[in-house]
């Protein structure tokens, strides 16, 4: 007992204290981004925070993985580096006995996981979601600045209001935009009473909406102008490929109704949802495998094989989601789960193994003999 509470303890510390450092990586790099998007002013600035804290559960939900996997390769790599693993072993802590006190913390990171992913990652994204699709906070291309000309894709875009309500009602607008053509170029301006940035809640997408104006277009110095007289006019708000709002969909959603649902890409996020808890015992067992050196190579000599090794399940993981959600079924993330489970066990018995090997062998050789 004493040798599990201190095996689980020493595990537990290197895996809160590299996904410590993870967490700070991987924040700092989603600040970047989003300060990017509020930048070119698809996001404000008001919103930029509470987007952090609700987006937070969906970096620890792959980052505890990757931080137990590493947690346990310098937890067991110190003590097979100072020779307390050959202490463990005269006592008759075994590859079988060691499997099962790495599965302690395992199984708690493997709840936390599951948590993450499947319940508090999605409420969070689905409150970050609500916070991204309002025209108020997700401004877009077309979001017009209060008495200001504002100029946007070159200068070819340029925008203008008078006054901005509370509610987001916006007075006296001007749209100039010069469209590239053949031969000339074709100017566009844009009059109108008032207008507001409108959420579309069956196809996500955002408009800008105009009322009451007018709008002119014609080429440069010619005297025929194009005249269009509307009471509504809207215009879809495009939206980059790589966008919050975008890649934030299908992460808001609900596991429940992942569940239920028959869309490829939905079930494809499920089984996504799902793999991440399944897959942190087989990691423990292949960073236990793994961990084995001594003092002269060293604690940290066997970080990089097993980080291809994790590089590979990963990879593989995605590739099985995306067969899910080309509609393929779920056999090959299933199948990624089982060889890598397959790996787990030949590695942590490969002394085992290695040694029966030997001794066939050399039978072998005395029975030629």
């Amino acid at each position: 007992m004493r040798i599990l509470r201190y095996l689980t303890r020493d595990i537990l510390l290197h895996t809160v204290a590299v996904s410590f450092v993870l967490f700070l990586v991987v924040f700092a790099g989603r600040f970047i981004r989003y300060l990017a998007e509020a930048a070119v002013g698809s996001l404000t600035g008001d919103v930029l925070l509470p987007i952090m804290v609700f987006k937070l559960p969906g970096f620890f939900e792959m980052i505890l993985p990757l931080g137990l996997f590493i947690g346990i390769l310098l937890s067991l790599g110190r003590l097979y580096a100072d020779s307390e693993m050959v202490v463990l072993r005269a006592c008759g802590v075994g590859p079988g006995r060691l499997a099962l006190y790495v599965m302690w913390p395992a199984v708690f990171v493997t709840i936390a996981v599951a948590s993450l992913s499947l319940i508090i990652a999605p409420e969070g994204s689905a409150r970050a979601q609500v916070l991204l699709d309002n025209p108020r906070s997700a401004e877009g291309l077309h979001m017009l600045n209060e008495g200001r000309f504002r100029k946007q894709r070159k200068g070819d875009y340029v925008t203008y209001t008078e006054r901005i309500d509370d509610d987001g009602l916006m007075h006296n607008i001007f749209v100039f935009e010069r469209e590239p053509g053949s031969m000339e170029d074709f100017f566009t301006a844009t009059f109108a009473r008032e207008g507001a940035i409108v959420f579309e809640e069956g196809s996500g997408h955002r408009y800008l909406e105009l009322r009451s104006g007018s709008r002119y277009r014609g080429e440069p110095g010619e005297r025929a102008l194009e005249e269009i007289t509307f009471s509504l006019y809207g215009e879809l708000i495009p939206e980059s490929q790589n966008s919050l709002r975008r890649t934030g969909k299908v992460e808001s959603v609900a596991s429940s109704e992942l569940w239920i649902s028959d869309d490829p890409k939905l079930r494809g996020a499920l089984w996504w949802r799902i793999s991440l808890p399944m897959m942190v015992p087989a990691i423990a067992i292949i960073a236990l495998a793994l961990s084995r050196t001594d003092a002269r190579r060293g604690r940290y000599a066997k970080i990089g094989p097993a980080m291809v090794v994790l590089l590979l399940y990963f990879l593989g993981l995605t590739q099985g989601r995306s067969a899910v959600e080309s509609g393929q079924g779920p056999l090959l993330i299933l199948s990624v789960h089982l060889a890598f489970a397959l790996l787990a066990l030949v590695l942590l018995h490969w002394e085992r193994i290695a040694k029966r090997w030997r001794a066939s062998k050399t039978l072998r050789v005395i029975a030629r003999g």
